[in-house]
Parts: C-alpha cells; structure tokens; sequence
C-alpha cells in the first residue's frame, strides 16, 4: 500500500526540498511551480517511483497532467501498484 507520505517524501528526497517537506500537500504544485522539478526531475522520479513501488511506466502512460501535483503523482502511483498486483 502507498500512502501519500511516500510520495511525498520520495518528492522531497529527490528535489532536496529538505524543510519544504512540511509544506507539501495533495494540492502542491509541481510542473512550473517548484524550479527544482524539470524534465529531468519528471524521468529521474518515474525512475525512482518504480524502483521503490515496483511498478512499470510505460512511455505512453505519462502526461504532463500526472505530475501537475503531489497528489496527481499519488493516484498516478496508487493506479499503478494496482495494475502491477492484479497481474
């Protein structure tokens, strides 16, 4: 099971938003809004969202809509550790 903290803290280690983290909620904005998250912040946390939850994202699978907050990337997670376990 993912929580919300996961992700959360997943996002921080990888922006190294240190304090930050307190502040990030469901409805945090990522794309444009924290400088920290670019294009090859998007690729790295894909990466490290299916090293740490065992998933697999498929190319066609992500939209820029996935990553427009904290919470989008936990459903976008949650929806994918769904898929990998009914397989």
């Amino acid at each position: 099971m993912v929580e919300f903290n996961d992700i959360r803290q997943l996002v921080s280690e990888l922006l190294h938003l240190d304090e930050r983290i307190e502040k990030i909620r469901p409805d945090t904005p990522l794309l444009g809004s924290i400088p920290e998250f670019d294009s090859i912040a998007v690729i790295a946390l894909i990466k490290a969202m299916e090293d740490k939850f065992g998933i697999q994202v498929a190319d066609d699978e992500i939209s820029a809509e996935d990553f427009e907050t904290v919470g989008n990337v936990y459903e976008f997670v949650q929806d994918r550790v769904k898929v990998a376990a009914s397989v």
